[in-house]
């Protein structure tokens, strides 16, 4: 019998609307990243770590050879908005329209978890829109910045 088999890694970042500090309390993050990894897991995509800070996230998984990068980042942020409007009870709670997906090969995975580890001391240093328009000249992305922040 033949199979489809594929291993590709995506590390996918996208802020709060108007990198709005919503995810500050600890508790509420680790709540939210948990629920993610079930969302990933449903979705057929492997969560390897989902992080990030107090106006974004980091999600590093498996993508499944099922399901495009733009329909698994509108399923998470449509069912996360949700679940932090219900249990994280931030009623006007909504994530940027826009994202970042970028590849990574396997053996540059420890190193992802690792920055996505280190976000909080990281953001001691760079801003959310500092970091992401270095994740795009790392990626080579060509972007206009109007159209980047939401």
């Amino acid at each position: 019998m033949a199979q489809s088999l594929s291993n590709v890694l995506i590390h996918i970042i996208f802020s709060t609307k108007n990198r709005h500090s919503w995810l500050k309390d600890a508790d509420v993050r680790s709540r939210l990243y948990a629920y993610l990894n079930g969302t990933l897991t449903g979705e057929g995509c492997s969560p390897i770590l989902v992080g990030g800070f107090v106006d974004h996230l980091h999600i590093l998984c498996q993508l499944s050879r099922t399901v495009s990068v733009a329909d698994l980042v509108k399923r998470l942020k449509r069912s996360s908005s949700i679940w932090m409007k219900d249990e994280g009870g931030i009623d006007k709670f909504a994530w940027q329209s826009g994202y970042g997906a970028f590849s990574i090969g396997q053996s540059q995975v420890e190193q992802v978890k690792g920055y996505i580890s280190r976000q909080e001391e990281h953001h001691r240093r760079i801003s959310f829109q500092d970091e992401f328009r270095a994740f795009l000249r790392r990626y080579r992305v060509q972007y206009d910045e109007r159209y980047v922040w939401d």
